[in-house]
């Protein structure tokens, strides 16, 4: 439902005097999860899931029982099939000051090497009412009494990058 006080969500030049360009670089931010500061969160537009990784979950630390066992599969990078350990609802605190959000999301929790410690994925994009600009590096969202908004770490994304590559010469 479209609120009638909804503002639109725009990117401008402003948004990247930060970005040195061109870049072809992902959208990695941080976010809270519970109590548990978690950087190098990817965020994925194509992803169906939205994904944490066990290492992150162990540091997290919840108790293995609290995950709910699931039987589906999914196709991860790569086009290896993909069976998660189960699935998780954790809150996730998306802060950009003044503004905050707090919203439970559904992480499909898979043991599998990744740099990323999780990708949020079009679940709780639209649940967040997000935008987001590859090339401006943002996530912008619409809240009751404005946009919040998150910039993407361009540093984390290289380095994110690097390690995926040196896991690949590794395998």
């Amino acid at each position: 439902m479209i609120r009638a006080n909804e503002q639109a969500i725009i990117f401008t030049d402003e948004d990247a005097r930060r970005l040195p360009h061109p870049h072809d670089d992902v959208i990695v931010i941080t976010l809270a999860i519970v109590n548990y500061t978690a950087r190098r969160m990817l965020i994925d537009n194509r992803s169906l899931v939205d994904i944490l990784y066990y290492p992150t979950f162990l540091q997290i630390k919840i108790k293995n029982k609290l995950l709910c066992l699931v039987n589906v599969s999914f196709i991860g990078f790569g086009g290896m099939k993909v069976l998660p350990v189960g699935i998780i609802s954790l809150l996730v605190i998306v802060s950009s000051d003044p503004r905050q959000m707090n919203k439970e999301v559904n992480f499909l929790v898979v043991d599998y090497l990744s740099s990323y410690n999780a990708i949020i994925g079009q679940p709780t994009l639209n649940s967040w009412r997000a935008a987001t600009s590859t090339f401006y590096l943002f996530v912008k969202f619409s809240m009751e009494y404005g946009i919040g908004e998150i910039q993407g770490d361009q540093l984390a994304a290289r380095e994110c990058y690097l390690a995926m590559l040196a896991m690949d010469e590794q395998m």
